[in-house]
């Protein structure tokens, strides 16, 4: 797991107790965005205490202030927690227990504060990504993911190392997932923002090279050379300086060529340098090095769409064979079987991608296109009719409160992960 004392940008920083930076920051901007009045169904003020109550209210809550502020983060919790006792309704307080607690590595109590935080207040962004570090520290990456994504969704503050916080977990736990493509556009991002940082660097290495692991490769080993390498040069693919990366990995792929998924990692590159040609040849490499390496095959099959989809069908076809239940290898022979205008055998493949993926638009947009060629009027029209229901649908969940992940769990094929609609 990326801890907080280890984790890109020197996340530790941020949060480190007496650190008058992104924990204080955060706390007045909070405030600066009306916080406290955002709540739904509305929030209580410390001016709108019962009879009686004021004083003790009023007295406690601003000695937790002062605690907080002098460092004194235990008396600080206690002071915070008999005010919320009395005002249970108080963002503020809720918030600087949750900063408090996430502060002293206790992210299941950081979590329960936050997560009143976003109940009381839940259109503040930067309470859902407080919220989502918190699980993702709890090894709740599904839960870490959708807050994470809301969060920035709904807008942060001004803080860009906030920001740059919550986007690089959001890729790690992409990366985790298996959402590679997600992530690499994620972290590349950061390293077009000039962000510098070894964790940054070693997770875009594992999202290139395909490995789900939570834990980086260990100094000194041949994988912690390899990853490494690999993710400087796809963050300098991320900064548009393929001339570096290009050279940097022409070298690591002569010193390790057999390495797996090296040569996949590089054709990568290779295509974002739009230098397809040469992306081509690598996957086959790697297909030469495994044989029954599907994802090599399917970046053919993508790459060969763009120029001539009777070339890539044979590669769509033989990753079918070699993974039958692999929805996006249908979707994509459906695809090319389509362009060729060999539109009868395309419809059985875009069903089967259509029965994985019910919620993907460009998939009913393929169907309608297939469905009128074969004179199939009916269903034609039903594909372009549920194509525009799911497009205005998806258009109003992008802005809505609950969060859609970016994955084939929500019924939606990744965002990147599919070339584009049909030609």
């Amino acid at each position: 797991m990326v801890r907080k004392d280890s984790a890109a940008f020197d996340f530790a920083l941020c949060l480190r107790r007496g650190f008058t930076g992104l924990t204080r920051a955060i706390c007045v901007a909070a405030v600066v965005i009306g916080l406290v009045a955002v709540a739904s169904g509305g929030n209580e003020s410390p001016a709108s205490s019962v009879p009686g109550e004021k004083e003790t209210f009023a007295s406690i809550s601003a000695k937790a202030d002062a605690a907080r502020d002098a460092n004194h983060l235990q008396e600080a919790e206690s002071l915070y927690g008999k005010a919320l006792a009395l005002r249970p309704r108080w963002v503020e307080g809720w918030w600087s227990l949750g900063t408090i607690a996430y502060d002293e590595n206790s992210y299941a109590k950081a979590a329960r504060a936050f997560r009143r935080v976003t109940t009381l207040a839940p259109a503040n962004g930067n309470a859902y990504v407080m919220l989502g570090l918190s699980e993702f520290e709890l090894g709740s990456d599904l839960l870490a993911l959708q807050h994470l994504e809301k969060g920035s969704r709904l807008g942060l503050t001004e803080n860009i190392e906030l920001r740059r916080v919550a986007l690089y977990h959001e890729a790690v736990v992409l990366q985790r997932l298996g959402k590679f493509q997600s992530a690499q556009e994620a972290l590349e991002q950061l390293c077009l923002q000039g962000v510098q940082s070894e964790n940054l660097v070693r997770t875009l290495g594992m999202v290139l090279l395909r490995l789900q692991s939570k834990i980086h490769p260990l100094p000194g080993s041949v994988d912690y050379e390899v990853v490494a390498r690999v993710g400087r040069a796809g963050c300098l693919a991320g900064q548009k300086k393929f001339d570096e990366g290009r050279t940097e990995l022409n070298l690591l792929v002569s010193q390790h060529p057999e390495y797996p998924n090296i040569h996949y990692a590089f054709g990568l590159f290779l295509e974002e340098a739009e230098d397809l040609p040469a992306a081509i040849a690598e996957f086959k490499i790697e297909i030469q090095h495994n044989a029954e390496n599907v994802i090599s095959r399917l970046q053919i099959a993508a790459a060969l769409y763009k120029t001539d989809s009777s070339e890539g069908i044979p590669y769509a076809e033989e990753a079918i064979k070699l993974a039958p239940q692999q929805p996006f290898a249908h979707y994509l022979l459906g695809l090319l079987l389509l362009d060729t205008d060999d539109y009868q055998r395309a419809i059985p493949h875009l069903e089967v991608a259509r029965q994985a993926f019910p919620r993907e638009t460009r998939i009913y947009l393929a169907l309608g296109t297939a469905y009128s060629r074969a004179g199939r009027k009916l269903e034609a029209a039903q594909a372009r009719a549920t194509f525009t229901h799911l497009t205005e649908e998806n258009k109003k969940s992008d802005s809505a409160d609950e969060p859609t992940l970016r994955s084939a769990e929500s019924g939606r094929v990744p965002v990147g992960d599919l070339p584009d609609t049909p030609k």
